[in-house]
């Protein structure tokens, strides 16, 4: 991706090398304070690339207390600081497309969200996140969260390596903002507190290929631009596969169970994202009907 002369945007939070947000005793915190159970299902979490929320609303978090602002703290490598360019980026790309989509096809504004850099641990709107959950979006804040160490794990143990598997990761967190939005991610929220696991897991699959659409519908946009390289595209479409849940369950457990899919099937990502590319027509992102 030709990104070194792009915008940077300016809804960046950069809170890297603070130590995060920890318990009173200083370690890290563990999302939900739900020890090792919930960790594990952070990890599968940070392995989907999805929105923690639910996890997250598990449990209130404990009391916790934030580092000093100011003054130095962990040093950032300058590979770091360029991935850190990178995501802002990145982001600022998300911002210029849905400022041109959203007033044509929405009738209104877009009110753009704010990246949060983290190192370790956050707290969010939607409580106290570990690294572990991977990237997530808050609607309570309408805010997006990496710590950027995601994209090692993103390449070295999930197989999706190179810089647009790593902006499709962006898009997708953006995706759900465009959600929250339009009132989408509510009424998500609202039904499935009425309906059983099974079908309230197939309505988060839905939600999760809209937004690897929407994610699509940005690559569509970045590509008219004239902005990807040879193999981007390519980048993006093995990430969305390796994600999948029925790739990662076979990897991790050696065998799928459909019912407790909550992201959708690598070939259902890769259709929706694909979708979303060669249209770049929202209209085209209807993954409930």
């Amino acid at each position: 991706m030709r990104w070194k002369t792009g915008r940077r945007s300016q809804n960046v939070q950069d809170r890297r090398g603070r130590g995060g947000y920890r318990r009173g005793g200083g370690s890290p915190m563990v999302v939900g304070g739900g020890g090792i159970g919930m960790l594990v299902v952070a990890v599968v979490i940070t392995l989907l690339g999805g929105d923690p929320t639910i996890l997250l609303d598990a449990a209130a978090p404990p009391p916790v207390s934030q580092s000093p602002a100011g003054g130095p703290y962990e040093a950032t490598s300058p590979e770091e600081d360029e991935l850190a360019e990178f995501v802002s980026v990145v982001l600022a790309e998300t911002e210029d497309t849905w400022n041109s989509i959203f007033p044509q096809e929405f009738g209104g504004p877009y009110r753009e969200p704010q990246l949060v850099l983290f190192t370790g641990a956050v707290q969010s709107a939607c409580g106290t996140a570990n690294a572990a959950v991977g990237p997530f979006y808050c609607p309570a804040d309408q805010q997006v969260y990496i710590d950027l160490d995601f994209y090692r794990t993103l390449r070295d143990r999930l197989g999706a390596p190179g810089d647009f598997a790593q902006a499709y990761v962006i898009a997708h967190e953006v995706g759900h903002h465009i959600q929250t939005l339009l009132g989408i991610s509510d009424q998500v929220r609202s039904a499935q507190r009425r309906m059983s696991q099974t079908q309230a897991n197939q309505l988060s699959v839905a939600q999760e290929l809209q937004a690897d659409c929407f994610a699509g519908v940005w690559a569509y946009s970045v590509n008219e631009e004239g902005l990807l390289e040879e193999g981007d595209i390519e980048e993006a479409l093995n990430a969305a596969s390796q994600i999948g849940d029925d790739t990662l369950q076979r990897n991790q457990q050696g065998y799928v169970t459909p019912d407790s899919f909550t992201h959708g099937t690598s070939a259902q990502r890769v259709e929706w994202f694909s979708r979303g590319l060669e249209t770049g027509d929202v209209d085209q992102c209807d993954t409930f009907s």
